[in-house]
């Protein structure tokens, strides 16, 4: 039943931000990153995946 979230938000509880973080300061990922840092990256490339999109383009 519906919790008041959505089914993409639902998701992505299972994959909690702290756990990325560690490889993304492990692995030096926001080096250089200004305007488009790893979480935001990591949701807009996770909704293309469960999503019909072909290209990152298509999300927007």
């Amino acid at each position: 039943m519906n919790a008041g979230k959505t089914v993409f938000a639902q998701i992505l509880e299972h994959f909690p931000s702290y756990e990325f973080g560690k490889f993304v300061k492990k692995y030096n990922g926001n080096h250089r990153v200004r305007r488009f840092p790893w979480y935001d990256q990591f949701l807009c490339l996770a909704y293309a995946q469960l999503t019909p999109r072909s290209t990152v383009i298509g999300i927007f």
